[in-house]
């Protein structure tokens, strides 16, 4: 549990004993003197609130507050007075302090005047997070030219529209199936709302129910001592992405396809239900029909998740994304590493077009990412993209074999091992590699290797 760090600038040391002693319960409270000592606190640390006295040795308060104000805008901070000065007060607030109090100190008060002033910390920090979030997600960025990306996003705009439907999102490793869950959300009317992630793959199986739901405090070994909010109630009134379903364990699958039916949970270790409007959408790199059958994935859940189905083809299988991507990515890193790459040779184009992309448009970004980093030129070119030669894809064996077709016939013997050798050649003698690139199993690929051997 975040514990909000305050900042106690006062030179009575009886008042300052007595502040530390009241916020330090809740709160993170440390204690200065003087104006300079804040300064320079303030520069080193971040701090949510600072308790400012007005009457101050050397720098006053007032002069402190249009420092502070320069050095550091987002800061919120509340005045202390021994009188109740107006002019000074009105000064203050005009200059931008959230709020002031007269001392004597009220402690009820004081306690209700600096929970509204973190409530508007808190308000703040969403905000900035929105935004970030905003700056980072660009929807003119989502490249849709291939048919099956334009189905892709048309669905996605569909489910968007309506305010809770549960979406469920299948596509290899690196097919945009998050971009795909934030185009939905930022599309919907809960993209003001928070986009919180959950990967079921990346978390143990005993930590999954209370990464989603939370927990009490005491809930077991090693809790925070206040208890802790769990994604699903994070996201209240957003969405909450669920990367790697297929990952999920199967208590937790139950407890998740409850939470979908009724929208409530118990935190854990909790007795008392939680009620949340969060929308679900669950993404998958693996075919949940399949994990059915092998009984890791609980049936009734899929049908539950599988309310909208969007399916992203294999960046191989969307060629008409893949120069457009290219050439976006290309603009993003020559702005972010002072580059000029402004065109793509046609063999590059060639090369790039038939490349596999095992990692799809991950590993096209990363492609693109290292050369823009390495090289220099305004033009991308063939020979940037050897260090790819070893993930070539088939296309480019074709040529090779069909020179060997005449009229005479062909010897297919010959042709097969000119094929397993020019894989081999291409993958580096990456036996699994080549296999993948042949299209056969890595056994058969040995067989053949080890039959060619005792032949020559």
């Amino acid at each position: 549990m975040y514990r909000y760090k305050i900042l106690i600038v006062d030179d009575d040391k009886l008042l300052q004993k007595s502040l530390f002693h009241v916020l330090s319960e809740k709160y993170n409270a440390t204690i200065v003197g003087t104006a300079e000592a804040c300064l320079q606190y303030l520069n080193k640390h971040d701090v949510d609130l600072v308790l400012l006295d007005i009457k101050l040795p050397g720098i006053d308060g007032i002069e402190a507050l249009k420092m502070i104000r320069n050095q550091n805008a987002d800061v919120n901070v509340i005045m202390m007075t021994a009188f109740e000065d107006i002019k000074t007060v009105i000064t203050s607030m005009k200059m931008g302090a959230y709020d002031y109090l007269v001392k004597p100190l009220d402690i009820e008060e004081l306690e209700v005047i600096i929970e509204k002033a973190l409530e508007n910390v808190q308000l703040q920090k969403e905000v900035k997070e929105l935004r970030k979030q905003l700056m980072v997600f660009d929807i003119e960025s989502i490249i849709g030219q291939s048919e099956g990306m334009k189905q892709a996003l048309k669905l996605a705009d569909m489910i968007a529209r309506s305010y809770d439907t549960t979406a469920l999102i299948e596509g290899e490793t690196g097919t945009g199936k998050e971009v795909i869950a934030r185009f939905i959300h930022y599309q919907s009317a809960r993209s003001r709302k928070p986009f919180v992630t959950i990967n079921c793959g990346a978390i143990s199986k005993e930590l999954v129910e209370s990464e989603l739901f939370g927990y009490e405090k005491g809930a077991f070994t090693g809790a925070l001592p206040r208890g802790q909010k769990g994604k699903c109630e994070m996201a209240e009134s957003g969405t909450l992405f669920l990367d790697e379903i297929s990952e999920l364990a199967l208590n937790a699958q139950v407890k998740l396809l409850r939470f979908l039916e009724e929208r409530e949970f118990y935190p854990v270790g909790g007795t008392e239900k939680k009620k949340v409007d969060v929308r679900i959408i669950a993404a998958t790199n693996k075919s949940l029909e399949k994990c059915m059958k092998e009984g890791t994935f609980r049936e009734d859940l899929y049908y539950r998740l599988n309310v909208a189905k969007i399916i992203l083809l294999p960046l191989h299988e969307r060629k008409k994304d893949i120069m457009p991507l290219t050439r976006l990515f290309l603009k993003r890193f020559n702005d972010s590493f002072g580059k000029d790459f402004k065109d793509v040779s046609p063999e590059a184009e060639e090369f790039l077009l038939n490349h596999l992309w095992r990692g799809n448009v991950r590993e096209l970004k990363n492609t693109i990412e290292r050369i823009v980093l390495m090289e220099k030129g305004k033009r991308l070119e063939i020979g940037h993209l050897s260090f790819l030669n070893r993930a070539e894809s088939l296309t480019t064996l074709v040529p090779s074999v069909e020179t060997q077709l005449t009229s005479k016939g062909v010897d297919l013997v010959e042709i097969n091992k000119s094929l397993v050798l020019k894989a081999l050649e291409m993958s580096g003698g990456n036996k699994a590699e080549a296999a993948k690139l042949l299209g056969i199993s890595r056994p058969t690929l040995v067989y053949r290797i080890n039959k060619y051997r005792s032949e020559s």
